[in-house]
């Protein structure tokens, strides 16, 4: 990955972007299943009939990655059931009945936080049940507790969100500047970092202002925090690339970023941090960008999590006679197409989008030409064609040798393909290949 290559998509971001956060109605129903995050499942805590308030901790981590969940609403547990879930399919969660009170189970209220511990945070970061929110999920408390040994050295705030029509992050960074630059500050001092640097596109011009601006009143001398604009493409907002584009620093083939001294993290993710420490609120519901050509009202959405994907198209004015063609959650180029609109919105649910055919890629798949434009676009530096060449004829031994558990899975190689092969599944489905074996 000596050079980075990437792709410059259609944006689609203007039909959301003056949408100012609004706070989605409350679920009459939560599903809060128990795989929301990387790593092993939560463990419930909670039996059917127990009243819970929003808040309450109805699982608890089990393992080193893991993590918590709460209650998105108050209510009734009425059951602890495999439900639709968004990416696996079916999973256990814990079902409760809302009881329009959204009583909660913690006081709202600010608290002194001058003297508070790195230890302190991570512990409040860990209970909460905060995770990596820009998609893949990880939890959070393990990134500030990096193991003995690793050194980190610098902090990098992922604030690039270059997926096509999602706009959360940038609606956030422009309505929470300020509590933003705080959750800097915070995970900062946990890291015991000397240097910030908030990575932000130049199609978010406003969005570096309202940092700054912020920045300038809340500024402190513990650690420096530089606000860098970025060129406008994709796939920046991969963890390995924002490093190589913002320090020109390479992550080993198999390696984290802490293995350079570095430590990612989301925009939202931030934010969450803040409100934890600051006011001791878990991690129950997150921005989401609610999009596409078949709704009436796109909007940007504070959601609780475990809110079925239908009550959200609903809200945003899907039309059921309109010409849907796919609902997929997250982004077009990473997303999941759903096949179940009771399926809930996760921690990692960063949009829901509703296409008609006019946003699907038109043509059936033919064979490759050897044109080589997905190894020209691959921002990992590897070459999808014949990694997708060897697991379309089931030669996964000799996909092996071609890296691809580097791949991103941004969808690069599939989007630029003539051929229209798929070949960000076949790469997928090497990895669940290679995995068993």
């Amino acid at each position: 990955m000596s050079t980075i290559h990437f792709i410059h998509p259609p944006g689609y971001k203007e039909l959301t972007w003056n949408k100012k956060i609004e706070q989605a109605a409350l679920p009459k129903r939560a599903a809060l299943t128990l795989s929301q995050h990387t790593g092993a499942p939560s463990e419930p805590v909670v039996n059917v009939g127990d009243v819970v308030k929003t808040g309450f901790l109805i699982a608890k981590s089990k393992g080193f990655i893991s993590s918590n969940l709460h209650a998105s609403v108050s209510g009734k547990v009425m059951a602890i059931e495999n439900h639709p879930h968004p990416v696996v399919g079916f999973f256990k969660a814990v079902v409760i009945e809302s009881d329009g009170q959204d009583e909660k189970a913690f006081s709202s209220s600010g608290r002194d936080i001058s003297g508070i511990s790195r230890e302190e945070i991570t512990e409040i970061v860990r209970e909460a049940g905060i995770v990596g929110l820009g998609g893949a999920a990880f939890p959070t408390s393990v990134k500030l507790n990096p193991p003995p040994g690793k050194k980190i050295d610098t902090l990098i705030i992922n604030g690039a969100e270059c997926e096509p029509f999602l706009t959360c992050d940038y609606r956030l960074m422009i309505e929470k500047p300020k509590e933003i630059i705080q959750g800097i500050y915070l995970i900062a001092k946990t890291l015991g970092v000397k240097e910030v640097i908030v990575g932000v596109e130049d199609n978010k011009l406003d969005a570096i202002e309202a940092l700054g601006s912020a920045l300038f009143m809340v500024k402190r001398e513990e650690c420096r925090v530089k606000i860098v604009k970025l060129k406008t493409r994709y796939p920046q907002g991969g963890e390995k690339q924002l490093i190589k584009v913002l320090l020109n620093h390479e992550v080993p083939s198999g390696g984290l970023p802490l293995d350079i001294g570095c430590v990612v993290n989301n925009i939202q993710t931030v934010f969450s941090i803040y409100e934890a420490v600051c006011f001791g609120k878990p991690l129950y519901e997150r921005v989401i960008t609610v999009s596409g050509d078949c709704l009436k009202e796109p909007r940007n959405l504070l959601v609780r999590v475990g809110t079925p994907i239908r009550d959200i198209l609903e809200f945003c004015g899907l039309d059921t006679k309109s010409d849907a063609h796919k609902i997929v959650m997250g982004g077009p180029m990473t997303g999941v197409t759903q096949y179940d609109l009771d399926a809930p919105v996760i921690k990692g649910t960063s949009g829901i989008l509703a296409l008609s055919m006019d946003f699907i890629a038109k043509g059936r798949e033919t064979d490759c030409i050897r044109c080589s434009r997905c190894i020209e676009a691959c921002p990992a530096g590897l070459m999808p064609c014949m990694i997708g060449l060897a697991a379309s004829n089931n030669r996964f031994d000799i996909a092996g040798p071609y890296d691809p558990f580097d791949c991103i899975e941004c969808g690069s190689c599939s989007y630029v393909c003539p051929s229209r092969i798929d070949l960000v599944q076949l790469i997928k489905l090497t990895k669940v290949k290679l995995k068993k074996k």
